[in-house]
C-alpha cells in the first residue's frame, strides 16, 4: 500500500503577490528588493518631509533592521513591494507596495514613499502607473485603494492623475504637533483604469 503526500505538507498554492517581477518604464525600473538596499532605504525612511506625510516615527530603524526587512521581501506571498529606481542611473529612490490582499473581492490596498533625489523628475508617478497596471492587468485585481493625509497635495495630484477617484474623507484621524488631520479615501477600478500615457 503506497501512501500519498497528506495536503498540509503539499506546497501552498502561489497567492498573486508570490512572483516579484521587474517592471520596466521610460524612467523607472521597478524591481525587488534586497538586504543591500537597506543603506539606501535608511536614508530615505527618515526624510522630515516623508516622516510628515506618512504618519511615520522620527526614530530610525536599525541597519540590522532594515536589512532584515528588505531582505525578506522577495519572500512575502501576502505583499509585493518593489524598490523603485532611476533608469538611467540605477539609483534607488523609494518603493512601491501593494498589500492587504482580500482574495474574495479581488481587492488590495496599495502605498508609496519616493524619497527626495526621486522627486519632481515623474519616476514616481511612473511608477504608479507601473504597479497598479501590473496589479489590474497580470494579477487580476479589481480594486485598488489607498489612503493619503488631506494636506499632502502633491501625492493627492499625482493619484487623481495616474487614475485614482477621492471617495472619502476620514476626518481627524491623527493629531500631529496639536493639529488635526484628515485622511482622503481614494480607489481606482479595473474597468476604468486608463492605460499608462505620457500626460
Amino acid at each position: 500500500m503506497t501512501t500519498e503526500p497528506v495536503a498540509a505538507e503539499q506546497e501552498r498554492p502561489a497567492t498573486p503577490f508570490s512572483h516579484k517581477p521587474v517592471l520596466t518604464g521610460d524612467r523607472t525600473v521597478l524591481r525587488p528588493f534586497t538586504e543591500d538596499d537597506a543603506d539606501v532605504m535608511a536614508a530615505v525612511l527618515v526624510d522630515p518631509e516623508l516622516l510628515y506625510f506618512t504618519g511615520g516615527d522620527p526614530a530610525p530603524f536599525s541597519r540590522e533592521q532594515l536589512r532584515s526587512w528588505y531582505g525578506s521581501r522577495a519572500a512575502q506571498p501576502d505583499r509585493l513591494d518593489l524598490a523603485v529606481t532611476d533608469r538611467s542611473t540605477g539609483e534607488l529612490v523609494g518603493e512601491v507596495v501593494l498589500n492587504e490582499w482580500v482574495p474574495e473581492h479581488r481587492r488590495c490596498t496599495f502605498r508609496t514613499l519616493i524619497g527626495p533625489r526621486g522627486r519632481g523628475r515623474g519616476l514616481g508617478t511612473e511608477a504608479m502607473r507601473l504597479i497598479v497596471g501590473h496589479g489590474f492587468g497580470a494579477l487580476g485585481m479589481h480594486r485598488i485603494e489607498l489612503a493619503a493625509y488631506a494636506d499632502n497635495d502633491r501625492a493627492l495630484h499625482v493619484y487623481e492623475k495616474v487614475g485614482f477617484v477621492r471617495e472619502g474623507v476620514r476626518r481627524h484621524v491623527e493629531l500631529w504637533d496639536g493639529v488635526w488631520r484628515d485622511e482622503v479615501l481614494m480607489a481606482a477600478l479595473a474597468d476604468q483604469w486608463r492605460p499608462a500615457t505620457s500626460r
